[in-house]
């Protein structure tokens, strides 16, 4: 069994086509966990691991065994495990799913394109599947699909590229298929600042009418909230949450907090709010990443 809790530096840098490289190397430590949290993630590895020894082939034990590596920070290896994935089982979108997602943690924004789009083209005449979550929710209901998350990720990784159209049209497709109020306001949230950073802020408030009072969300208290604020044009519940800290503990509401005052014209407040987040412990997180990306071209 591998030593889970050692600290380990990830390196990794991968090829992306058409014989271009993308520099997406990676030099962070693990994600800080809980006590509690990583006596759990670790006594789930223990077991998907074992499960994928006794047979390395069967497609749940080498989806579970990478998703359950990635939670406690493997993300290199997550990668190796859904990359033999796909060599035993080319037509599993899954596989090209999980493995997009973990290259946009590692900052393969390219690799992760190309995975999700051979995940979308996979899919295109397949009934949608509900996918599991690795810590069910307070109601243990899943909130997402793998058609969801094919299309919320790959509009993801376009945003963190700085392609918006392209970001913007996964982004419309995600909405279209979204079947529950968390899924909905996870999507609105990156669609809205992306209508946003195109200029398009009257189609970005046609959206947020489809944020309403009576909306019945599990998990996604954050990204609702980050909706109200952009619907009511009043930061002071998410303001109250992000100040008086050196980092950000919440690096979501701070990219979104910086976002709504980039858009207002107070690029410094911006800055200051990218500049917690980077400070912070959360690298792996989609808010940290985007704030990176914001500092870059800042």
């Amino acid at each position: 069994m591998r030593k889970l809790l050692l600290p380990v530096l990830f390196l990794f840098i991968c090829q992306v086509g058409f014989g271009q490289k993308e520099n997406c190397t990676v030099n962070y430590p693990p994600p800080a966990l809980g006590d509690s949290i990583k006596k759990v993630f670790t006594a789930h590895l223990q077991s998907a691991e074992k499960k994928y020894q006794a047979d390395s082939t069967n497609d749940e034990h080498i989806i579970w065994y990478g998703r359950r590596l990635a939670y406690l920070g493997f993300y290199k290896e997550a990668v190796n495990v859904y990359s033999r994935g796909i060599s035993l089982h080319p037509a599993n979108a899954r596989f090209y799913r999980h493995r997009g997602h973990r290259y946009i943690t590692l900052r393969c924004f390219d690799k992760a394109i190309e995975d999700l789009k051979q995940a979308a083209e996979l899919t295109r005449e397949q009934v949608d599947e509900i996918e599991a979550d690795g810590i069910p929710n307070k109601r243990n209901i899943p909130t997402s699909t793998l058609h969801t998350n094919i299309y919320y990720h790959l509009g993801l990784a376009y945003y963190l590229k700085g392609e918006n159209r392209q970001a913007l049209l996964a982004w419309e497709k995600c909405l279209d298929i979204s079947d529950n109020d968390d899924m909905k306001v996870a999507t609105l949230n990156w669609l809205n600042v992306t209508l946003h950073k195109m200029g398009r802020n009257k189609d970005a408030g046609q959206h947020l009418k489809e944020v309403t009072a009576d909306m019945d969300i599990i998990e996604n208290h954050d990204y609702y909230d980050i909706l109200l604020m952009y619907k009511t044009g009043d930061e002071t519940k998410l303001l109250a949450k992000t100040q008086s800290q050196q980092t950000l503990s919440n690096a979501t509401l701070g990219y979104a907090l910086g976002m709504f005052y980039k858009f207002k014209g107070e690029e410094q407040k911006a800055k200051e709010l990218f500049e917690k987040i980077v400070a912070g412990n959360q690298w792996s997180s989609f808010g940290f990443i985007a704030a990176e990306a914001e500092l870059r071209r800042m």
